[in-house]
């Protein structure tokens, strides 16, 4: 089986002039053999998000328009954007909404579903993709609508913007990709409105960024991002946050959204697998966004000078937001058109300098999570997750049912790169259940194509082992797909193990239950408002592989050898002394320095091919 929404890289969907010229063709005949006789846009079968959409089409019409002057255009936005203004806006408050400060206030806002009271709790965001559908139509309805109409568009985006301001808490789902939405709505709006009351609507704006979505960053990995749904970040709403930040510095020139931009577009590119592979969120650990995410992955690319658009995307959705048989959705167009007048293009070589949360050459990575710990290992294409044991997750030394990963103290982290070898050792101070506290030195060391993985630790009681990953999903083609083994090798006895209990909190990864559906089986709250992650943390044991220590190692030392990815001899050997331990392999020597480190307590590394 596939896993269903890690596609095709991004930038793999031709962003040329002609391939977007032809997008919008498509769009223009699917929007004029639907549109209804009053007016209407939307898809026949939307039921939830749905309160923008019909607007959102209206909004791409208008800007094919622009490009090439169709004549049946015309006629067709006015239709449509007359029937949003009469059937799509609402100022009787929705029953059962719970966020609003100002009750019976007559501002307009968007329903999430239609029905009232029927999902109430939806409004806050559908009225910021209102928004923004309305600012878009205001910079391309020129020429195209008469003077009342556009006047109605602007009253309707100003009354937008005030309901979401005053009338109701700002962003209530604490939802970084809504609020920055917001920003952008109130921001692009400004540039309309009569001088002193733009100025105004502009200053809330930049006020709104600073004190309620950037004070309030969340630090996850050396690095401050904006909230989302309770978390640091999220693979499917972190990119598309990240492309609210390329409009917003766009439109704006405020340097504030470019430098948090390079920020989250910089943390992006550690947590992110050479084949574009990731995982975990507070909101949908395994669901990916498409064409939302291409203003801001491109844009920040190019900034930061990495190759973001590795990013594997839900490319169901890599033009535009579509319905189960493909048709056009109208949801998130501003985004689409966006992306089209952003002339920047994509930067697709990977950066070349050292990054304390990843480790990347060729085809293999390793991105590392805030304890050091690997969140995803990849080598020859193949993505190994943290395993889990008695409820512990991560890679580590295993002794008596106890995960020697969790640090007791500061974590060090020595990069080298030699003899076109790319190493990263982490030092972790490590107390067990005895009250013991051990060292474990962890290398990582790739050719590009393999990954070796060492880890010494003063020696350990029982008959210890290393969890070394769970292999979960290989690269196949433009999709991904499910795996219960991978192609890896070990100094001592390399076992991989499954869990014995069939029950939701062991997972079995010859299953065709994904890691998603499993962390939301185990999640407090329902699909879509809970934290996956934070379900998964409840996993009691999973598929391992389990690595017994190297037989020739010191007396004094446990240490455990693994490589993961190509065939090939592996016969490592290890010899303790003074300068530390060496490490032989047919690929490289290696000597990790004693746990003590240099003067500053530094980690010793030395590497040679």
């Amino acid at each position: 089986m596939h896993l269903p929404h890690q596609r095709g890289p991004l930038h793999d969907l031709p962003d040329t002039p002609e391939a977007y010229d032809a997008i919008l063709a498509d769009v223009t005949e699917q929007a004029l053999a639907r549109i209804t006789p009053d007016g209407n846009l939307e898809h026949p079968d939307a039921v939830d998000d749905i309160g923008d959409t019909s607007l959102g089409i209206t909004s791409l019409l208008a800007f094919a328009w622009q490009r090439t002057g169709d004549p049946r255009l015309p006629q067709a936005v006015r239709r449509s954007l007359a029937f949003h203004l009469r059937e799509r806006v609402y100022t009787e408050d929705n029953p059962g909404y719970p966020n609003l400060k100002v009750r019976n206030s007559r501002l307009p806002y968007a329903r999430y579903t239609l029905a009232a009271g029927a999902h109430p709790i939806g409004d806050w965001p559908s009225t910021v993709w209102a928004l923004l559908q309305t600012v878009n139509l205001l910079d391309m309805t020129d020429g195209l609508v008469d003077d009342e109409q556009r006047t109605d568009v602007l009253e309707l985006a100003h009354g937008y913007w005030r309901w979401l301001t005053e009338a109701t808490f700002f962003n209530p789902q604490e939802a970084g990709n809504q609020a920055i939405g917001c920003v952008v709505g109130g921001l692009m709006l400004a540039r309309h409105l009569p001088e002193g009351q733009g100025e105004g609507v502009r200053a809330r704006a930049l006020e709104l960024y600073a004190d309620k979505i950037r004070a309030h960053r969340v630090r996850d990995r050396g690095a401050l991002l904006p909230p989302e749904h309770g978390g640091a970040y999220d693979n499917n709403y972190g990119p598309i946050s990240l492309s609210f930040l390329a409009q917003a510095h766009r439109i704006s020139g405020e340097e504030t959204f470019a430098e948090d931009g390079d920020t989250l577009a910089r943390y992006i590119d550690a947590r992110l697998t050479t084949g574009g592979f990731d995982t975990g969120g507070p909101r949908y650990s395994e669901q990916h966004s498409g064409f939302e995410s291409v203003l801001g992955l491109r844009y920040f690319s190019r900034r930061i000078g990495s190759d973001l658009g590795r990013y594997r995307g839900d490319t169901r959705w890599g033009r535009h937001a579509a319905q189960a048989d493909g048709g056009i959705d109208g949801h998130f167009a501003w985004m689409l058109i966006w992306q089209i007048q952003d002339a920047t293009r994509w930067h697709r070589e990977p950066a070349t300098a050292a990054a304390r949360h990843q480790l990347r050459s060729g085809t293999v990575s390793v991105a590392f999570d805030d304890r050091m710990t690997p969140a995803v290992v990849e080598a020859g294409g193949t993505y190994y997750l943290p395993a889990a044991v008695n409820r512990q997750h991560g890679f580590g030394p295993v002794t008596d049912g106890f995960l020697h990963c969790r640090p007791m103290g500061e974590v060090r982290v020595r990069d080298l790169r030699a003899d076109g070898l790319t190493a990263k050792l982490v030092t972790k101070p490590v107390v067990g259940r005895d009250h013991v506290l051990r060292h474990v030195r962890s290398l990582y060391i790739t050719d590009g194509t393999r990954l070796w993985m060492t880890v010494a630790v003063e020696r350990l009681p029982g008959s210890p082992y290393l969890l070394a990953g769970l292999p979960y999903a290989a690269d196949d083609g433009d999709r991904v797909r499910r795996v219960a083994t991978g192609e890896v090798r070990a100094a001592g006895e390399l076992r991989l193990t499954h869990p014995e209990a069939e029950c939701t909190d062991h997972f079995d990864a010859r299953s065709e239950t994904t890691q998603e559906l499993a962390a939301f089986a185990l999640a407090a709250d329902p699909r879509g408002y809970g934290n996956p992650d934070e379900g998964w943390r409840h996993l009691v044991a999973s598929t391992a592989l389990e690595a017994g220590p190297a037989p020739c190692a010191s007396g004094d030392l446990h240490v455990f050898a693994v490589c993961y990815g190509a065939e090939g001899p592996f016969s490592p050997e290890f010899e303790l002394g003074e300068q530390g331990l060496t490490v032989r392999t047919e690929g490289f020597t290696a000597v990790i320095g004693e746990p003590a480190g240099d003067e500053r307590g530094e980690p010793l590394l030395t590497l040679r091919g």
